[in-house]
């Protein structure tokens, strides 16, 4: 059994050393200043690992993408309590000012 609080701070570690790999400074989709886009991605690093720490959630089967502080969910949820579970955990999330939640719930799951 892993210790959960153990895991969630390997995965972090993980998604951060990843995003800090492959972002480098480039400023997309309309930001203003790289400093906003390093927010955004640390936003999405933190509901990322929220999702990987959390039972109900699929972390690989939702998308998180992050602008300006809102986050939006995309991909595929097994039940409507994933999908609602999903959103309370980005709503939760440090940084987050709005989630657009687009996750479809999978029929016959």
């Amino acid at each position: 059994m892993f210790n959960k609080s153990i895991l969630t701070a390997a995965v972090t570690t993980a998604l951060v050393a990843t995003l800090a790999a492959t972002t480098g400074c480039a400023v997309t989709r309309d930001q203003e200043t790289v400093g906003a886009y390093v927010d955004d991605t640390a936003v999405t690093t933190r509901v990322k690992a929220k999702f990987a720490a959390d039972p109900t959630v699929s972390a690989m089967a939702i998308s998180v993408e992050t602008l300006k502080g809102t986050v939006q969910l995309s991909g595929f949820a097994k039940s409507a309590e994933e999908r609602a579970m999903a959103e309370k955990l980005a709503r939760e999330t440090s940084g987050v000012k709005a989630v657009k939640n687009d996750i479809a719930v999978r029929q016959g799951s």
